[in-house]
């Protein structure tokens, strides 16, 4: 028997296909503990792997996280930015981050399904079969003690009777060769006794002995089944359920490497993503983005005149004693001269109407009266005569006009044809318009001629609808056309105007740099090209043919100069004209009934509140010609800087 079992174990080592049921025979315990302790292994790698599975999804959640807080949102001022080649290529990078993050998904779904759901199955179904040929084996085992205990039982029975046989034939031997016995009858009667004694005992002894003879084949046969039969079989079957055990985590660790190498090309598709959007940043492109967005279309202001104060000096001596007296005066306290008394509210004193205003016509349309109510006539004063007079001039009229459009880009209330924005922009702006209408003109046609057809097939198989209901819908399509292609029309020509423009102005600046080359350095005395340029405010103007005519050829007084400096009265509502009203006379407005203007002065008590229409009108009218709006939050706030 173990001569064979070393045959065994020699061939075991040999060809690596061990069997634990005769190389183990006698390890029970051992293989019940190492079968135990594979479970928990499994149950703790089916752990490791749910653990990273949720490091995954954290991951992935966090770098998902992390793309949507930078990525671009709707209706935001960094719209503008993603014209940068920087901006739209950091845009590609979240989109392949996003992307990147959905892969660490994928692993922890595949982990989670491929793995950790099919590990923990599998670990039940082992713990059941574990259980069942463990218990085999312990029924198998209790079998075999239970045939030992026979035998042991059997065996000592059979020594006790041995025993017992052999104390009787010793006292048989005993009585039978005692001589010292007097009586006879005695004699024989415990001599017989005691032999048939003795072969009551050896009868015993011999039944114990087949009896024990029984139990020990009996016991070597359950044994020689026991350990080459039974317990092989289940230890057999237990190394097949550990084998298998094994296997299947080595086939869990393939898949785990298995399920992020899937990935990998994906993964690596994302930082080519990355890198193609890296390497798509343009340096150049970007610098000729900011020419594109800030570039106004001005041209660079020309040469200063050189203006000639000495002619001041021939003036009359009273004239230029008084004025040199309060030049100097300004040049030494420049702040003091007017501290509370600027511009607007020194106009506002000296061409303000002086008498009531006339009372409102009493019938609904006052068209009837010839010159509708006439504000009173008012003695001018040599001071505010020549105050009128310069504000008159069409140089006061490009300050207003530059300082609304001022207002207008700081306001964002911006004309219809963008005109408050310098020349450049306003064409891209009008250029971007045109194109969203042109859009919108080829949807209107597009639902037009899908609903021609459809009017078609109805007219074909009237079965399938009414003809006439699609009529009411044609009609407000082909409206809308209308209206976009005037609007179309429109803009047109507002684009075909500044193109002109600019293009003018190019040429102009051509000839500019050449006759300033060609002078060989000298200035000129005339100054004509430092016209249609941003103002301080940021507004431009657009006709130079205004500013061509504009030319001070002296400055009488630096009491003028002090009042270009000052700023125009603020907006602080509008007004709507309830009357018609023709102001003649000066310091007043006229205006149409039910005209909107802007309201820059409220009524003091006098019974006028001055007005406003565009940039170059202003003046006062009736209040009670008028309906206020005033914006509470605006006044005294809003300016034309």
């Amino acid at each position: 028997m173990h001569s064979n079992r070393g045959l065994s174990r020699r061939s075991c080592l040999e060809t690596m296909s061990c069997s634990w049921g005769t190389e183990l025979w006698d390890q029970f315990d051992n293989l019940e503990k190492h079968t135990q302790w594979g479970i928990e292994f499994l149950e703790r790698y089916t752990k490791f792997v749910k653990e990273r599975s949720e490091i995954e999804l954290s991951y992935a959640k966090q770098i998902r996280n992390l793309s949507k807080k930078y990525q671009l949102k709707k209706n935001s001022k960094e719209e503008e930015e993603y014209k940068y080649t920087t901006c739209r290529a950091f845009l590609m990078t979240l989109n392949e981050l996003n992307d990147y993050a959905g892969q660490h998904e994928v692993i922890a779904e595949n982990l989670s399904s491929q793995i950790i759901a099919e590990l923990s199955r599998y670990t039940q179904e082992l713990k059941a079969e574990r259980k069942s040929h463990f218990h085999d084996g312990r029924r198998a085992q209790q079998h075999i003690e239970n045939s030992w205990k026979q035998l042991e039982s059997s065996k000592r029975r059979f020594e006790r009777d041995c025993k017992e046989a052999d104390r009787a034939q010793h006292y048989f031997d005993k009585m039978d060769a005692d001589i010292n016995v007097t009586k006879a009858d005695v004699e024989k009667r415990c001599s017989l006794k005691a032999k048939q004694q003795a072969q009551m005992r050896h009868q015993i002894a011999e039944d114990s002995k087949n009896e024990y003879l029984t139990y020990l084949q009996k016991f070597n046969k359950d044994q020689h089944e026991h350990y080459y039969t039974l317990i092989p079989h289940i230890f057999q079957r237990i190394q097949e359920m550990e084998e298998r055990r094994v296997g299947r985590v080595r086939e869990s660790m393939r898949v785990y490497t298995e399920v992020e190498r899937k990935v990998l090309p994906i993964v690596s598709k994302c930082l080519d993503g990355m890198t193609k959007a890296a390497e798509s940043v343009e340096p150049k492109m970007d610098s000729k983005q900011v020419v594109e967005s800030y570039k106004s279309g001005f041209e660079p202001p020309g040469d200063v005149d050189f203006e000639d104060y000495s002619v001041s000096m021939k003036r009359a001596v009273s004239e230029s004693s008084f004025l040199n007296a309060r030049g100097e005066s300004r040049r030494r306290s420049r702040s003091k001269l007017w501290p509370l008394l600027k511009r607007n509210k020194l106009m506002s004193l000296l061409a303000s109407p002086r008498q009531p205003p006339p009372p409102p016509p009493t019938s609904p349309s006052p068209d009837g009266l010839q010159n509708g109510p006439q504000s009173p006539q008012q003695p001018k004063e040599p001071l505010s005569q020549r105050l009128n007079d310069f504000m008159g001039t069409k140089h006061k009229m490009h300050c207003l006009r530059s300082l609304k459009r001022g207002l207008s880009l700081k306001l964002g209330t911006g004309q219809e044809d963008y005109s408050h924005l310098p020349p450049e922009q306003r064409r891209k702006k009008l250029q971007a318009k045109l194109n969203d209408v042109n859009k919108d003109i080829q949807k209107e046609m597009d639902q037009r001629d899908a609903l021609t057809k459809m009017k078609d097939v109805y007219i074909k198989n009237p079965h399938l609808g009414d003809p006439d209901s699609i009529d009411p819908r044609l009609e407000e399509i082909t409206q809308s056309l209308e209206k976009l292609q005037f609007e179309a029309h429109k803009y047109e020509g507002w684009l075909t105007e500044v193109e002109r423009k600019l293009l003018e102005k190019g040429s102009e600046s051509q000839r500019r740099q050449s006759s300033h080359f060609d002078s060989q350095g000298n200035t000129p005395l005339t100054n004509n090209y430092g016209q249609n340029r941003e103002s301080p405010d940021g507004s431009y103007t657009e006709d130079p043919s205004t500013e061509n005519t504009m030319q001070f050829k002296s400055r009488s007084t630096e009491f003028d100069d002090e009042f270009d400096e000052e700023e125009p009265l603020p907006t602080i509502g509008t007004c709507k004209a309830l009357y018609p009203f023709e102001g003649q006379n000066e310091g007043t407005i006229s205006m149409a009934e039910g005209e909107m203007l802007y309201v820059i002065e409220e009524d003091k008590g006098d019974g006028w509140t001055r007005v406003r229409r565009n940039e170059d009108e202003e003046g006062y009218v009736p209040t009670s010609y008028i309906k206020l709006f005033l914006d509470t939050n605006a006044k005294g706030a809003m300016t034309y800087i």
